[in-house]
């Protein structure tokens, strides 16, 4: 992240008791693939003169080269520092100089760049991001200098922060088995310095063709401008052989994991909690993003409820699904708890509190007036999310990647108004299951240190007293 986290032919979602309402939202998907692979998506909509633009390569964290931890992400930088056309700075410039915005950010399955900006400034975006599409301008001293920047951004967001993202890079490394799913994606000092100028070559040229690549354009233009405007500035950027990707996948676990971890930054303790979730495309993919909803999603879910005002062990509560959403990932991912809890309790209290408010959904389910008010409040936050154009177009671009199909924007709403007491139920009996759990305990290092010094000072009577 800058500085400024398939084919539908598998698909297994139950879909048939879930009828049009008059007051859906279907969001015109309009796609075309041009000779080169490139595939373009348009959404119109007049309502505003601008555009969102999104450009989603379908590489991330889960591809980047062994012993190159970091690299995908060292790249996004490296993407905005110039080509032999538009040196570096042009991109920025041209783009803000129009009235506009960018960014990009790295994901374990994919890179997203995107942009928004009146309509008029529509045709050079296109051609900025066509041009490094082409090719980069690859530099020993550009290289240096991104290195320097991503180390900078790690000691910044995680080695200087309390806490230092161990609820997404650490617990992922304890809970999966396969490198590409538990390295960390923000990279090692070591692994990020030995990238060299060949690295970069080669990862431009492998991943960074238009045939691994989705551009989608939202806002004042019609299809056949859009498309006639991608033909004009990516048609004849020649495709690109991508390397077949590693196999993966990973089953749920089968035994509970915990790791104690010191923080000398941190003033009070937290746990992250976290369970393997099913596939991508898997029926309960729907049941498990409601679920979190229940569990934690504000004030008025179970575990704030139960935890923070209840019991008062907690100080807060929230979860994550890796580093995307419930509906944005193409490998194994978790749904992970994270609560900081009081000094005077532990994580094993704050565990079994878990379980219980977990065990009352296994066995009694979502009452209805609750599943109700956690739907609307999801479709809420959704239909506010594709109310901008840059959010449309980046999440039709990824869902295109993902899913190999961007109408899912217009069915994700449907998936979850569908799900029931009952999904909820099986979900959590399948998935929130201690075996399937892997849990780090981070405590200040005052906390940690406490008890070791308690121990290492002898024992002595007090003065007077009988021998």
């Amino acid at each position: 992240m800058r500085q400024l986290p398939v084919l539908l032919a598998g698909l297994t979602f139950s879909l048939s008791a879930v009828a049009a309402t008059a007051d859906q939202w279907t969001l015109p998907v309009n796609v075309k693939k041009l000779e080169n692979g490139l595939t373009v998506i348009v959404t119109e909509d007049h309502s505003s003169p601008t555009v969102g633009v999104s450009v989603v390569y379908h590489v991330g964290m889960r591809l980047e080269p062994k012993n190159r931890t970091g690299f995908a992400h060292l790249f996004e930088h490296l993407m905005f520092q110039g080509t032999p056309n538009a040196k570096k700075g042009v991109f920025d410039t041209t783009i803000t100089g129009g009235g506009g915005r960018n960014n990009g950010s790295t994901r374990p399955d994919f890179t997203n760049y995107i942009e928004t900006a009146p309509v008029s400034a529509l045709e050079p975006i296109l051609w900025l991001e066509a041009d490094r599409m082409k090719t980069l301008d690859f530099n020993a001293a550009t290289l240096k200098n991104q290195q320097d920047v991503v180390k900078e951004e790690i000691r910044v967001n995680v080695k200087n922060q309390p806490y230092g993202g161990f609820m997404w890079i650490d617990i992922s490394q304890q809970a999966f088995q396969k490198w590409e799913n538990n390295h960390d994606g923000y990279g090692s000092f070591e692994d990020l310095e030995n990238a060299s100028l060949d690295d970069v070559r080669a990862f431009h040229r492998d991943y960074y063709g238009p045939n691994n690549a989705v551009i989608a354009i939202a806002g004042d233009i019609t299809p056949a401008q859009g498309f006639a405007l991608a033909q004009k500035y990516f048609g004849k950027i020649p495709a690109r052989p991508t390397p077949k990707a590693t196999d993966f996948s990973e089953g749920l676990n089968t035994v509970e994991k915990r790791v104690v971890q010191s923080d000398a930054l941190a003033q009070v303790p937290a746990v992250a909690a976290a369970w393997k979730i099913p596939p991508r495309g898997h029926k309960d993919q729907a049941a498990v993003a409601v679920l979190a909803e229940v569990l934690a999603g504000g004030d008025a879910s179970l575990f704030y409820q139960g935890l923070v005002k209840g019991r008062e062990i907690a100080l807060n509560v929230d979860t994550l699904f890796g580093l995307t959403g419930p509906f944005e990932y193409d490998g194994p991912t978790l749904l992970t708890v994270f609560a900081l809890y009081k000094p005077n309790s532990n994580a094993d209290a704050l565990l079994k509190a878990m379980d219980e408010e977990i065990g009352k959904v296994a066995q009694n389910g979502v009452d209805a007036a609750t599943l109700k008010r956690v739907k609307t409040r999801m479709l809420a936050d959704w239909n506010n999310q594709m109310e901008s154009f840059i959010n449309r177009a980046d999440m039709m671009a990824k869902m295109q990647v993902l899913w190999g199909d961007a109408n899912v924007v217009n069915k994700i709403p449907g998936w979850i108004e569908g799900v029931t007491s009952e999904d909820i139920q099986r979900a959590v009996r399948t998935y929130l299951v201690p075996t399937n759990r892997t849990v780090i305990d981070r405590k200040p290092a005052a906390m940690l240190a406490a008890p070791a010094a308690a121990a290492a000072t002898p024992t002595t009577a007090p003065a007077g007293a009988a021998k």
